[in-house]
């Protein structure tokens, strides 16, 4: 197995899965310790809205991503915090509408969209290394602002009621968690797409909290198993040439669900 290394694609898609790894790692524990699952989910969605942008004005669809992502974001944050409609129904609608503008504007397209299921379903194989360049920079800017901002996002987190307290100004710093969601999103769409992102987003996280309460050791904890899972999906995928993301979140789940399982038998084995 090891000769595949040789491959520049295969080097490609291992660096592709440690860098979103490492955004997913960091962000995955808020959204987990907020419980913004759903929300988190509306964007990914929604975000499709901008592979539409991009391939109807023929650039790297990743560029029409990123912005109708974190518009995407900032809307659904404003609205479900002042709508007086439900949270659910205006991101269930929102994540409607932005698949319905992906849609139009990649039917409205002439020819065909040949990478149009990569971002759906996600194919780490074909990352060329302009997106890995393009990841590299994502995962700086989370990093940085998850840095400066650590101290107000674990208040925002863990106590709403005395980050407020405190001074901080919630909304803007929710806002801005949910546009640090939407450039995770980015760098998630290649490695496993749009349908099967909150696996990836949500998962390594779960399963480091179980280990620590500790948030910075969260997102070590998620970082690590969000890599290890990703390259060993990777590998089974290459062995057994069926889809990359998809098997990516099998090994995930399978590992989930035995370590859970584990874990509701072990004080019965013990006595």
């Amino acid at each position: 197995m090891l000769e595949i290394l040789q491959y520049g694609f295969m080097q490609n898609a291992i660096i592709a899965a440690i860098l979103a790894s490492i955004a997913c790692g960091i962000i995955g524990v808020y959204v987990v310790v907020k419980k913004i699952v759903f929300i988190s989910g509306g964007i990914s969605h929604a975000s499709f809205g901008g592979i539409g942008i991009g391939y109807y004005l023929g650039v790297n669809p990743l560029y029409g991503l990123i912005p109708f992502s974190l518009l995407s974001a900032i809307v659904m944050g404003l609205v479900s915090k002042r709508a007086k409609v439900a949270e659910d129904t205006i991101i269930g609608i929102l994540w409607s509408l932005g698949m319905a503008i992906g849609i139009i504007l990649i039917y409205l397209t002439p020819g065909y969209a040949p990478d149009l299921m990569s971002y759906l379903f996600g194919n780490i194989l074909t990352v060329p290394r302009s997106d890995i360049y393009l990841m590299i920079v994502l995962d700086i800017v989370i990093i940085a602002l998850v840095y400066a901002y650590y101290k107000e996002f674990m208040a925002l987190c863990f106590d709403e009621e005395f980050a407020k307290v405190s001074g901080i100004d919630v909304e803007k710093l929710y806002l801005l968690l949910l546009c640090l969601i939407a450039l995770t999103i980015v760098l998630l769409i290649k490695v496993v797409g749009i349908i099967l992102i909150i696996a990836l987003l949500t998962m390594p996280a779960s399963l480091s909290r179980h280990y620590t309460n500790n948030l910075r050791k969260m997102m070590y904890l998620a970082i690590f198993f969000g890599a290890i899972f990703s390259v060993a999906g990777l590998f089974l995928s290459y062995a057994f040439d069926v889809p990359s993301g998809a098997t990516i979140i099998l090994v995930m789940a399978t590992v989930y669900m035995l370590h859970f399982l584990y874990d509701g038998l072990k004080p019965k084995i013990a006595g």
